[in-house]
C-alpha cells in the first residue's frame, strides 16, 4: 500500500480553529467524545467541548505568572504546564516546565499534588514531557538541568534524560540527550522516539520488558535542517511519525523508512536566520529567540490526532490564542487511553 502521507498537502484556506483567549496551549489532548484539553499557563488546563464552549482548571498548588509581567518572563518564572497525559483513573499528569516537578490534578481541579519534584535528592531539573505506556508506566522527560532553560539552548549541551516514575520516585533511564523533549512510543511499543531539540533531530531505543531503554540509535535524518529546533511527536496508525519544529513553525512527517517531508514552514527566514546563527555560536538572546515565531501557531510545538476516528489533527503551539486543525490522511495511532473510560 502506497504510504498516503506522499499525496498530502495541507490546504491552509481550509484550516479550522478552536478555543479562544488560549495561554501557551503546548500540550492538547483528545478524548474519543471530542473533548480537547490544554495546557495553560495560567496553572492548569483549558477544557475545550466539542460543543464550541471552553473551561480553564487551575490547580491548587502553583502561583501563575502576572500579566504586567514581560513575554520572556512568562516562559521563565512562575508554573508553565507543559506536556500531559490521563492517568489511570483519569487524572491529569502535568509536567510542570516552570516548577520543575510532575504533578496530578483531578479533572475538577479540586485537588492537585506534586507526585515528584526531586531525582537522587537533587533537583529534577526542566520537566517538559510526561507519557504513559500500556503497562502502567510513566515516563517523563527533562529537557536540562539548568534552570534558566534559555542558556542552554546550544549545541554542546546534553543534560538531559529520561526518567521512569516507580514506586513515588524517579528512576533516570536514559541520559546525554540534546535537550529532551516529546517522546513517543510505536505501536507495539518496541522503540521509544525522543525528541532532541537543540541536537536537531530524532533519537529511538529499544524498550525491554523492565523498562529499560538500550540500543539508542537516530531515526531519520542525523539533521532535519537549517532551524530544526524538533518539540512535538506523534505517529499516524502508517507509521508515520509527524512532527513541529518550534522557533521555526515547521510541521513535518518522517515516514517509517525516515524520509523527511515538510508539510508546513510559516517561519520568517531571516529571524530564523538569526536564531541559527546564535544556536550555533552558544549565544542565544532573548531578543532574537522571541523576535521569532509566525504563521498559523507561532512556536508550533506539539501535534496531536483527535476526533472519533482519530484523523483530526491539532497542532499545539507556545503563543497561539487558538489551536488550527485539519484532517489527515489516515488516523492517528491511538494514545493509551483512547479506549478507555473513567
Amino acid at each position: 500500500m502506497r504510504n498516503p502521507i506522499l499525496d498530502f498537502e495541507i490546504d491552509k484556506s481550509k484550516l479550522q480553529y478552536i478555543g479562544k483567549d488560549l495561554q501557551r496551549p503546548e500540550c492538547i489532548l483528545a478524548e474519543k467524545d471530542g473533548t480537547l484539553w490544554s495546557a495553560d499557563s495560567r496553572g492548569g488546563v483549558v477544557r475545550l467541548r466539542h460543543d464550541g464552549t471552553q473551561e480553564i482548571i487551575t490547580q491548587k498548588i502553583s502561583s501563575h505568572f502576572s500579566e504586567a509581567e514581560n513575554e520572556g518572563a512568562r516562559y521563565l518564572t512562575g508554573t508553565l504546564p507543559n506536556g500531559l497525559a490521563f492517568a489511570a483513573n483519569g487524572d491529569l499528569l502535568i509536567s510542570n516546565f516552570g516548577t520543575d516537578r510532575l504533578e496530578i490534578m483531578t479533572r475538577s481541579g479540586s485537588e492537585s499534588k506534586v507526585l515528584a519534584d526531586s531525582i537522587d535528592g537533587e533537583a529534577i531539573g526542566k520537566v517538559n514531557f510526561v507519557l504513559r505506556d500500556s503497562k502502567g508506566h510513566i515516563w517523563i522527560t527533562v529537557s536540562t538541568r539548568i534552570k534558566n532553560w534559555m542558556h542552554a539552548l546550544r549545541p554542546d549541551l546534553s543534560d538531559g534524560y529520561i526518567a521512569q516514575y516507580i514506586d513515588g520516585k524517579f528512576r533516570i533511564v536514559a541520559d546525554g540527550f540534546h535537550f529532551t523533549n516529546e517522546i513517543r512510543l510505536d505501536a507495539r511499543e518496541e522503540y521509544m522516539y525522543v525528541v532532541e531539540t537543540t541536537g536537531g533531530c530524532i533519537s529511538r531505543l529499544r524498550v525491554h520488558e523492565d523498562g529499560a531503554l538500550s540500543d539508542r540509535e537516530v531515526f531519520g535524518p542525523s539533521s532535519l535542517g537549517k532551524g530544526a529546533w524538533p518539540d512535538g511527536i506523534a505517529f499516524d496508525s502508517f507509521g508515520n511519525l509527524w512532527g513541529t519544529c518550534v522557533y521555526s513553525d515547521k510541521l513535518f512527517v518522517l515516514t517509517p523508512d525516515g524520509d523527511l517531508r515538510v508539510l508546513l514552514d510559516e517561519g520568517d527566514p531571516v529571524k530564523v536566520d538569526a536564531l541559527e546563527k546564535q544556536f550555533i555560536s552558544g549565544s542565544v538572546t532573548e531578543d532574537t529567540l522571541f523576535a521569532t515565531g509566525r504563521g498559523i501557531a507561532p512556536w508550533m510545538a506539539s501535534v496531536t490526532f483527535g476526533g472519533s476516528d482519530l484523523q483530526t489533527v491539532y497542532i499545539g503551539s507556545l503563543r497561539a490564542p487558538s489551536i488550527p486543525y485539519f484532517r489527515a490522511p489516515m488516523p492517528g495511532l491511538p494514545m493509551v487511553h483512547w479506549n478507555e473510560r473513567y
